[in-house]
């Protein structure tokens, strides 16, 4: 098949071309054991081992295409979805490109909270999902539909205020703004069309199965030790995995050796503590793929 010809009996998944989420959103198909090969000119790129061709697309444009049926399932922003009023599926969460939309005001002005934004004029990029985000809070204010640099508007007189999506916050903070509250958070999501859903379930699971497999897997780590079996309930109470860890019966008489998945986040602390329960031998080790 021709590298710009779609084969209509395969899954379209349309990725961002460009922007923040366009690596991790390219690794992760990847990780997911999709193989295909990316150039420069790359617009539509079939996978050689699955029924899925990759579109490289806007992420703006992702949940337009996937609610019109122009692509089966895209990987945008949350946000985006938002703001564009989209008529699709939210299938995962996947992990990457978190964000917040928040409000902000000059270091110097008065308003503390979201609520002081009631009759500001207020700037953003995204005026449909922050008007319907003050509109749910009860907050009536001016939007200034702005493109560029939001931050600047205050200190252009065209705003009071501004609404806009926030990663670190330096961006603000080297603008003289200061955050006053969040509107909603984001992060990259998987979507699929109500068509595709519809008429290509079992498709459309399956890829949902193995991005999330990997974005599951991400969150994860498998642990490794050796211990005496005396010592195997205060160390299971460390353990808080998924299900009940393996004990494998290992050579020596008494000994055992105890294997779990546990958060990546607990590492920090789960170690030293193991430790101290009498684990030795301690192993830990990637998970590439988790499927509960």
């Amino acid at each position: 098949m021709s590298a710009t010809v779609i084969d209509e009996g395969r899954l379209k998944l349309a990725v961002p071309a460009k922007g923040r989420m366009a690596e991790p959103a390219v690794r992760l198909c990847a990780d997911a054991g999709l193989a295909f090969e990316l150039t420069e000119r790359s617009l539509v790129v079939p996978c050689a081992n699955a029924p899925v061709d990759l579109l490289l697309v806007r992420p703006s444009d992702i949940p337009e295409y996937a609610q019109d049926g122009v692509v089966d399932l895209g990987i945008t922003g949350a946000n985006l979805v938002a703001e564009a009023e989209a008529d699709v599926v939210t299938l995962a969460e996947l992990g990457f490109a978190h964000c917040t939309l928040a409000a902000a005001v000059p270091e110097d002005a008065p308003w503390r909270e979201i609520r002081d934004l009631a009759g500001l004029r207020v700037a953003t990029a995204y005026p449909v999902s922050t008007r319907r985000l003050l509109d749910e809070r009860g907050i009536e204010c001016a939007l200034v539909p702005v493109s560029g640099s939001v931050e600047a508007a205050p200190r252009l007189g065209l705003a009071d205020a501004i609404v806009d999506l926030v990663s670190t916050g330096s961006t603000m903070s080297a603008n003289g703004l200061r955050p006053i509250g969040t509107l909603f958070s984001s992060q990259a999501v998987l979507v699929a069309g109500r068509a595709a859903v519809a008429g290509r379930a079992a498709l459309v699971a399956r890829l949902e199965l193995m991005l999330s497999g990997v974005v599951a897997a991400r969150r994860r780590r498998y642990v490794m030790l050796n211990a005496h079996v005396d010592e195997l309930d205060a160390i299971r109470a460390l353990l808080p995995g998924m299900d009940a860890p393996s004990v494998l019966q290992l050579a020596d008489e008494g000994a055992i050796a105890v294997h779990a998945a546990v958060d990546a986040d607990d590492i920090w602390t789960l170690l030293p503590a193991l430790k101290g329960a009498g684990a030795t031998s301690i192993l830990v080790l990637p998970v590439e793929r988790l499927v509960p």
